[in-house]
């Protein structure tokens, strides 16, 4: 699945600032609202109650708060990038940095789980994750997420 179907520039915030997790994920819910309409206290309670299950930091500094929704009609991707990292309880202890929000429809089933794979696997590219850490703007983080990835033929 590419990102380019998940997420638009109107779901980036290139220089978040946000002293905790709790309030990084309340602004990421204010933004979710605003990009599929749903309230923002039903998108933040579905991300809190995924986080009370388990951290969704993965470590290097990448954390990908997920959840679905009932009146959600499609699969949603948000995308923010912290000034400054905050504690997440991620499983390497390291503060979050980059935060992926993905928001799914109810009934979304493997879609979601494809989604939520495409996503994780983008942030374990190297490259890639540099290269958000270097974006200031929101059509710089566009780019980069939602880059081509060609896989040279090594086949001769």
């Amino acid at each position: 699945m590419d990102l380019s179907s998940l997420v638009s520039l109107d779901g980036i915030l290139p220089s978040l600032k946000v002293q905790s997790k709790k309030q990084a994920i309340q602004d990421l819910s204010a933004l979710a609202a605003k990009v599929t309409g749903l309230p923002e206290r039903e998108i933040f309670e579905t991300l809190q109650q995924r986080e009370q299950l388990g951290s969704t930091g993965i470590g290097n500094g990448i954390a990908i708060p997920h959840g679905k929704l009932a009146s959600l009609k499609k699969i949603v991707g948000l995308f923010a990038r912290l000034d400054k990292p905050v504690d997440f309880d991620a499983s390497d202890d390291q503060p979050v940095d980059l935060l992926f929000v993905l928001l799914a429809p109810e009934a979304a089933g493997a879609d979601h789980l494809k989604a939520l794979a495409s996503v994780a696997r983008f942030m374990r590219d190297q490259a890639a994750v540099a290269n958000l850490r270097a974006c200031r703007d929101v059509d710089a983080a566009y780019s980069v997420l939602t880059q081509s990835v060609i896989v040279p033929n090594t086949a001769a």
